[in-house]
């Protein structure tokens, strides 16, 4: 475990920077021309990205990121 002290204009631009690379990758999702091996691991770079989001932002903007869960079947 690591601990960091940040004021809140940086964690201002920490959401910031994690919100337009969330922002990204989902749109990236819906590029057609992307393997799904490539979209897997863009998958799991988004569940890291948005835990550490969580930790930043307000609950009303995580709630605008999180992921609907896929049906297996």
């Amino acid at each position: 475990m690591i601990g960091i002290l940040i004021n809140e204009k940086e964690a201002k631009e920490v959401e910031y920077l994690i919100k337009r690379e969330m922002d990204e990758i989902l749109f990236d999702f819906t590029d057609e021309r992307i393997d799904h091996i490539t979209k897997k691991a863009m998958e799991e770079r988004y569940k890291v990205l948005f835990d550490l989001f969580i930790r930043v932002a307000p609950p009303c903007d995580c709630l605008k990121y999180m992921r609907k869960k896929k049906k297996d079947g």
